[in-house]
């Protein structure tokens, strides 16, 4: 696939709150978020380099011992194995992540 359409992407249920769309290469993925207010990635870890980005609201993203409240504009760079969470805040949330 050379071009695509975000909204044109299948999506999935990936957890309670949570779809999910992916683009992929060889060697490379990007995946849309949409999350609901409330919802929660729980915590998890994977050999892959990954890279989130916030583009609209909030959420409570914890990196290895580190939480902070990540808004739109902000992001996280998180390193293989290193354990990750996060809960939505009060408002739908739209975040991509690099991998």
């Amino acid at each position: 696939m050379s071009f695509f359409t975000v909204s044109e992407l299948p999506a999935t249920d990936a957890l309670p709150g949570v779809v999910r769309r992916a683009v992929t290469l060889e060697h490379t993925m990007m995946t849309f978020f949409d999350f609901e207010p409330g919802s929660v990635v729980p915590e998890h870890s994977h050999p892959h380099e990954q890279i989130t980005y916030v583009v609209k609201g909030a959420m409570e993203f914890r990196l290895g011992d580190e939480t902070r409240v990540l808004r739109a504009g902000e992001g996280a760079c998180c390193p293989p194995n290193v354990p990750h969470s996060a809960v939505i805040l009060d408002e739908p949330t739209v975040a991509l992540d690099g991998w």
